[in-house]
């Protein structure tokens, strides 16, 4: 007769059913078997994860990681911008260094156009930035004829000093005489043309040579 199995449990069989799934719903996966003990990643409900550590007081987020999901209370040390240097405008050329022989000339066409009354005298040191000359000289003159007479008294003025006159525009009027002398070029306007032309604000980044 067999043993009575009351109060016994039977034994488990190896195909025993399958666990219960702890997803709802057609399709979701089963939760692995395994010997009770939870899975080995981590995983944040809710939180972002932490961001990197750098240097002391430095945090840097993952890519992709907005600022605003960084954890509460840590602070992100805000980014140093390098401010631009504002332009200087009209530079002048630094007092004290010996001036070269296009130089000279230059202030030699300043002298020779203040003989005739030219106005508003600036010389440029374009050394650099063009490919033109080395100075630019700008003189004003009321009239065309006034315009004529600088230009005549610079040319003699320069030639006298050994410069060579390369060319020369404009002697029939309008408002600009120009004189090219290689490394020295000389602009003799009227005022309504160099308000028009505005050389000075052309090149603003040449510094200024010293009339005075």
């Amino acid at each position: 007769m067999a043993k009575a199995t009351k109060g016994k449990k039977p034994a488990k069989s190896k195909g025993g059913p399958a666990r219960k799934s702890f997803a709802k719903g057609a399709g979701a996966k089963a939760r692995p078997a395994g010997k009770g003990k939870a899975s080995g990643k981590k995983f944040f409900v809710g939180k972002a994860p932490r961001p990197a550590q750098g240097r002391k007081g430095e945090v840097s987020a993952r890519p992709g990681l907005k600022r605003a999901t960084l954890r509460p209370g840590k602070k992100v040390a805000p980014r140093k911008v390098a401010t631009p240097a504002a332009p200087v405008s009209a530079p002048v050329v630094a007092a004290g260094l010996p001036p070269d022989d296009g130089q000279l000339r230059a202030l030699a066409a300043v002298a020779a156009g203040a003989d005739k009354k030219s106005e508003n005298p600036v010389v440029l040191d374009v050394r650099g930035l063009s490919g033109v000359a080395d100075y630019f000289v700008l003189l004003s003159a009321d009239s065309d004829r006034q315009a004529a007479a600088v230009a005549d008294t610079v040319d003699d003025r320069l030639t006298g000093m050994g410069a060579q006159r390369l060319g020369a525009e404009g002697r029939s009027g309008g408002g600009w005489v120009l004189l090219d002398f290689g490394d020295v070029v000389v602009h003799v306007m009227s005022p309504e043309a160099r308000g028009f032309y505005d050389l000075e604000g052309l090149w603003a980044d040449a510094p200024r040579v010293s009339v005075g």
